[in-house]
């Protein structure tokens, strides 16, 4: 019984919480995350929209103009304000995993669903998507390379959900079984 109300406790809890969606890219999190949004009532917050607008220019411009570092510093300082609501979904960057600090502060402020994909998924879901820089060249090798980059860096999450071969409604709602406990 105790266990049970426990569960309970912990549950009521995390009405409102925030749902923070992490992995690579072209796993899902930002159509996941409109589907998880409309569901609960929540505010949809793409981070990587959040610094379209704050910056006036396409990630693109970005990473070409100032760098990588330069982007991770902005999408940490959006993650951090993002943060301070409740009854938010989150869809991250695929690399905003990789600023220390940024793990544990997604930890404290919601429920961390790391979403995965095959190679060959990810690969099938960016053919022909000219707006990822980090797959100017050889996308197959990219994907490749940054798959084996981040192989640990999404293993924080409270649960892991792999999209290869799910819908984005079927996605969803392994995620809202696991929210709503």
């Amino acid at each position: 019984m105790t266990g049970d109300r426990e569960q309970q406790s912990e549950n009521r809890a995390n009405r409102n919480r925030n749902i923070i969606l992490v992995g690579m890219m072209a796993t899902g999190k930002s159509t996941v995350g409109a589907m998880l949004a409309e569901e609960l009532g929540y505010e949809l917050v793409d981070l990587d929209h959040v610094i379209i607008e704050s910056e006036g220019r396409s990630i693109a411009e970005i990473f070409a103009s100032e760098g990588e570092a330069y982007f991770r510093k902005l999408e940490s300082a959006a993650l951090l304000r993002m943060l301070e609501g409740e009854g938010r979904i989150i869809s991250t960057g695929g690399g905003a995993v990789l600023v220390p600090g940024n793990a544990e502060i997604m930890l404290a402020h919601g429920l961390v669903v790391a979403l995965t994909a095959t190679e060959e998924a990810i690969l099938a879901r960016v053919s022909g998507d000219q707006n990822r820089p980090l797959l100017a060249g050889n996308a197959q090798e990219r994907i490749r390379t940054i798959m084996e980059q981040r192989r640990e860096a999404y293993r924080f999450a409270h649960c892991t959900v792999d999209t290869s071969e799910l819908s984005a409604a079927e996605v969803s709602q392994h995620i809202l079984m696991h929210y709503r406990g």
